[in-house]
């Protein structure tokens, strides 16, 4: 049987740990199989916060594709996959998803699954956010993608800085049909 495949890219927005995460989390699922591509401004990124260097994040991953390889079989729509993430997602590659710009992989593939009509997820890192960035924002949901920006949840109280992750975490990995016990605190109403 052919896994689920989903694509994860990680640009040079800071939260490098999003993708990382979503990376240590599929990879105990066989039935999932990750396809990773990194900007030179992500990898920089994972090294400035996490220490990481790429042959470490590579090995969370199944597939790796190089950012300038735009003809890895992700480039195509023939090619199937399940979805997109890209987290963190700079400004820069949210201008690029929104305005059809595939200078590189992670704009191409993309733009492929948007056309595809494959979920698509960004998970943007900037703030404040100006115009231009709203108006991306704006055409990218326009389009069918699903921005998210990973604002953590408080109603948990006494949550640590890895579970706010987590959570944020299991949140964009639903949007795939992906669901690991207790990324993610149900909000059930208010207790009275």
């Amino acid at each position: 049987m052919t896994p689920k495949r989903l694509i994860v890219a990680l640009t040079g927005a800071t939260g490098a740990i999003y993708g990382v995460r979503i990376l240590e989390l599929l990879r105990p699922l066989a039935d999932w199989e990750t396809h990773l591509i990194v900007s030179r401004a992500g990898l920089m990124n994972l090294h400035h916060e996490l220490g990481m260097k790429k042959a470490q994040v590579q090995a969370l991953a199944d597939v790796n594709h190089d950012v300038d390889d735009i003809a890895a079989a992700v480039a195509s729509g023939a090619f199937r996959v399940d979805g997109m993430v890209i987290a963190p997602c700079s400004m820069k590659t949210l201008a690029a998803v929104a305005h059809g710009f595939g200078d590189n992989l992670i704009s191409r593939a993309a733009d492929v699954t948007l056309k595809e009509r494959r979920p698509l997820v960004l998970v943007p890192r900037e703030t404040p956010l100006n115009l231009a960035h709203l108006r991306n924002m704006a055409a990218v949901t326009e389009m069918g993608g699903i921005v998210f920006p990973p604002l953590p949840a408080f109603y948990g109280r006494d949550k640590t800085l890895a579970e706010m992750i987590d959570e944020s975490v299991g949140r964009i990995l639903g949007f795939f049909g992906i669901e690991i016990d207790g990324l993610v605190e149900v909000w059930r109403g208010l207790k009275r």
